[in-house]
């Protein structure tokens, strides 16, 4: 028990750069995946394109050797070394929102067409059709596989270890140094119950939103248990 608690007091000092990471790369992939997802929906070919080559190039290369360039290429070629956990925020970022992109493109691209043609119908400027009417309710169809890359993301906050910022992967290694750990199965066991309940927590805040999104359109568990109501006493 005594090592059980050193463990967990070992592996919590790495919880601060962890979330830290998670919550920094899962704004910037927000950010990333609305503007990409946006752009690749653009009537300009050149928007699209740029968008395109954006998605492609970032899903279709190593996040670790993502990271390799920010920390060791990009200081050669521009002469700027970047801090390391705003580096890590900067790939989760660049790499999930290109994933991102193609969520936003789908959900809204799966809005029925009558609902184009009614915001059209009243006359609404393209900006208004699409923040007033189609993206509110391509949010909702967002929000589950958002909920699944913001996961992903979270465990990709490991990879950071490679750059030695002290999250709780690496945490968790420091403790097999500078001899093999006899414990070691004990270790690895309590690291996969941190990145579980940083999970939990991640799905819990999701289902919440889905569920406020959900009942802002009337497709809400309180809107469904009226509709009941209405129809029993008809």
């Amino acid at each position: 028990m005594d090592n059980l608690a050193t463990f967990l007091s070992v592996l919590a000092q790495g919880l601060p750069e962890t979330v830290g990471a998670t919550v920094g790369g899962i704004a910037l992939t927000i950010v990333l995946s609305f503007a990409a997802g946006l752009a690749l929906l653009s009537p300009s070919r050149p928007v699209r394109v740029i968008s395109r080559i954006y998605v492609e190039g970032l899903r279709g290369t190593s996040e670790v050797v993502q990271l390799f360039w920010i920390f060791f290429a990009l200081p050669v070629l521009v002469g700027f070394e970047i801090v390391p956990i705003w580096g890590g925020i900067l790939v989760l970022g660049l790499n999930h929102g290109a994933y991102g992109a193609e969520i936003v493109r789908g959900a809204i691209q799966s809005v029925p067409r009558a609902q184009y043609e009614g915001a059209l119908a009243l006359s609404l400027s393209p900006a208004q059709r699409m923040f007033r009417v189609i993206l509110p309710q391509a949010v909702v169809e967002m929000i589950p596989p958002f909920n699944n890359l913001f996961i992903q993301l979270l465990k990709s906050t490991s990879i950071l270890s490679f750059v030695f910022i002290s999250e709780i992967t690496r945490q968790a290694t420091q403790i097999l140094v500078p001899r093999f750990n006899p414990q070691v199965l004990q270790i690895f066991l309590l690291l996969l119950l941190f990145y579980l309940v940083l999970s939990l927590v991640i799905t819990a805040v999701m289902r919440f939103l889905e569920r406020k999104a959900a009942a802002r359109l009337g497709r809400g568990p309180s809107e469904r248990a009226r509709r009941a109501a209405v129809t029993g006493a008809v």
